[in-house]
């Protein structure tokens, strides 16, 4: 048995142009870590979580963090940390797919 759960939960992402493929990689009572891979120009809509914070891991890639009006390119390794409330997204804005997880806590009620 691996502890490392993060190859196995991305093995059949393969997003296309455009497309956002999710995997869990962690779900319990008070966290969620979920996998993100996005295509060429796919985007995470922006979007809060009111009373959670959540975490964004740049794993592969190159990213374009959005938080309320501002946006960043991030590259892989890199943490993005968006308070309880902030919106949020990301943009692929490269030709290759990018891969991030993002961990809510606590989950909302």
């Amino acid at each position: 048995m691996s502890l490392d759960e993060y190859s196995d939960a991305i093995a059949d992402l393969e997003p296309t142009e455009g497309e956002v493929e999710t995997a869990e990689l962690v779900v319990s009572d008070d966290v969620l870590v979920k996998a993100f891979a996005l295509g060429p120009d796919a985007e995470l809509e922006p979007h809060d979580h009111p009373g959670s914070t959540n975490v964004f891991h740049v794993l592969e890639g190159t990213v374009t963090v959005v938080r309320d009006e501002d946006s960043e390119t991030i590259d892989a390794p890199g943490v993005v940390h968006h308070e309880p409330g902030a919106v949020h997204g990301a943009r692929n804005e490269t030709d290759e797919t990018v891969v991030f997880t993002a961990s809510l806590c606590p989950l909302p009620s």
